[in-house]
Formats: structure tokens, sequence, C-alpha cells
């Protein structure tokens, strides 16, 4: 089966066919970085408007790389959900009506079930079951996974996501857009001993998060420390990244230990910290556990994990009625095993 798969869920337009036989066939991305950059953060409607305008010849030349036609195309998977609802409208109307156009199925796809599955994609994939660490915009959450659609919550974000509280950090720190990736290349450059930040929730036991106190204690150490130095600065996003990565690494040992697994998948735009990614092997390994992540291109927003986690669903029966339905909020564990989520 050759499923094309569109990610509209904010700033990135995402396209890509996966073959259930031959794997990714192509994908393609355009970035809304340069748009929204003069904002200092992403204009929704802004989003939606670029979504329109690059959408379909975006499709177009996915369908011209990978030397397919349209007849050629078996099913179609867009983004639903989670996300900005404008942008979410943009790729399930255009993917629902393709898919009606062409006679063949599409399937809606739950964005943060893309990021789960997009180890998928790698070479040696990992077997299920595995615990998952999705840290993707809003989203700071750890995940039991016994298969595709079979989920449990272990941990949540009680406030801001990991994602989130890198972003406000870097604003504070009066770094450009976007500010993560900015963040983790200071903090690269900071002496690692200077400060001292908290590790939050990581005193008590369970395995949720909250990220908006230390947002907090960053923002106190730059009026504390103000005007900063280029050298206080790199420091304050050491100590802050370094806090960060530790209460993640502590609350993925805890989920191990209490479920028994010895598999360990980070998804989402902050498991491309190479710090963290470095982290993490380093406890697995103390654990006797293996960790396994996607690469950089598909750890952030992306076609391909669209089309692989609808092409999983397709195949197992997963078919949309005719109506369009986005959601901006859609929690995960509502997701039903595509099994029993057949429509006749």
């Amino acid at each position: 089966m050759r499923v094309l798969g569109i990610e509209t869920s904010c700033d990135e337009t995402g396209v890509a066919l996966y073959c259930s036989e031959k794997g990714l066939l192509a994908h393609a991305l355009h970035s809304q970085i340069a748009l929204h950059a003069a904002f200092g953060g992403v204009v929704p409607e802004l989003a939606s408007r670029d979504h329109v305008r690059k959408l379909l010849p975006l499709i177009r030349r996915l369908l011209d790389d990978a030397g397919l036609g349209r007849g050629q195309v078996d099913g179609v998977a867009y983004t639903a959900g989670p996300g900005l609802i404008g942008a979410l409208l943009v790729g399930a109307g255009l993917g629902r009506s393709l898919a009606w156009a062409w006679g063949i199925p599409a399937v809606a796809v739950h964005h943060m079930e893309g990021h789960l599955l997009a180890p998928m994609l790698e070479p040696g994939p990992p077997a299920f079951p595995f615990v998952a660490l999705l840290v993707s915009g809003g989203h700071t959450q750890l995940v039991a996974v016994a298969g595709v659609g079979a989920y449990r919550l272990l941990g949540d974000t009680l406030d801001d996501a990991a994602g989130e509280a890198f972003d406000k950090t870097a604003k504070i720190l009066g770094l450009p857009y976007p500010g993560g990736p900015e963040l983790a290349r200071l903090a690269e450059r900071g002496d690692p001993d200077r400060f001292r930040f908290p590790r939050p929730m990581t005193d008590r036991p369970g395995l949720d998060f909250s990220f908006s106190g230390l947002k907090t204690f960053a923002r106190n150490c730059v009026l504390e420390h103000s005007p900063l130095d280029e050298a206080t600065r790199a420091a304050i996003a050491r100590a802050f990244e370094d806090a960060v990565l530790d209460t993640l690494v502590i609350k993925c040992r805890r989920a191990l230990r209490e479920t028994g697994l010895k598999r360990l998948v980070l998804a989402g735009g902050v498991s491309a910290n190479r710090r963290l990614r470095e982290r993490m092997g380093l406890m697995a390994t103390a654990e006797g556990a293996e960790v396994r992540w996607p690469r950089p291109e598909f750890c952030t927003d992306n076609g391909a994990m669209i089309a692989y986690a609808g092409c999983q669903r397709l195949l197992r029966g997963a078919r949309e009625p005719l109506e369009i339905d986005a959601r901006a909020r859609w929690p995960l564990t509502t997701l039903a095993p595509p099994q029993e989520a057949l429509n006749p």
C-alpha cells in the first residue's frame, strides 16, 4: 500500500509517500520559520494561509520526485489534531478531498501518534512494547506503548512543556526565533559550574512534569545578573538546559523501572537535542536498556511520520467518513487501536 501523508498542524508543511513494502519513497518539507521570525513566534492566521499556498504544489512535486501518478496512490493520511485549528483544516480538507476525488480511503492521524511512531522509519526499528518520551511543542509525555493505537499515559506535563520552556527562556535571554535550538547552541558555550537550577518534581514520586517554575527561575537569574555579558547568558542557558535534560532522564529512568520495559523511544522536536541523546544513552546502558530515536529531520513536524502512522491504520482497516474532523485538542489516550476504530 502506498500512502500520501500530509502534515499541517502548525508552521511546517510536510508531505511524504510511504509504501508498506518498500518503506519511505519520498518526502518534502516547507518551513515557515522565515515567515514568523519577524513576530517572534507563530502567527496562526499566517500559518494557515501559507499552508494553502504551499501544500498542493508540494504534493505535485512529491509525486514527480517519486515517479508516481495519482492512480498509484492507495490511501491518504492527514494530521487531524492536535494543533492550530486553521492549519489543521487546510491539510485535512485537501487530504480528504484528494482521497474522495481519487476514489481511495483516507485516515485522520493524531499528530503525537505520528511522532511516537517516527522511529519506525529508521533501519532496525524498535520492537513493541516500549516506553516513549514525547517532547514536542506543547507536549511532554511518557507513554507505555504496547502496539499501534495501544497507549497508556504514564506521565504528562502539568503546565509548560519542555519545548515551551525552552522557547520562553530563549526569549528571556533575548535569543531569536525559533528559540529552542538557539538556546541549545548558546548552552554549548556555557560554564556548567557557574549556576545550578532546580530539577522540578524529581524530589517526589511520580512521572509528571512541570517546567513553568524552571522558566521563572531562569527569569529571576537573568534579572539578578543584568545587564548580561555573553558569558553569563551562555552560563544561564547551560544551567537551564542541564536542568531540563536531567529532569527528562530521571523521569525516563523511573518509567523504565516502573514498567519493567527495556526499550525507550525518544520523539518530538526536543529529542533532536544532542546532549539529551547522549545522556539518555548513558542512562539506558546503565539500566540494561536500549534507546532509539528518529533522525533529526523526523524529530520535528514532517509528512513521513504521518504517512507511516496512516499506513499502519489503513492496513488494519481504518477509514474516515466524508466529514472532515479536525481537533485543536485531542488526548492521545482517547485513540483506539485501528481494529476498534473501523467505520462501516
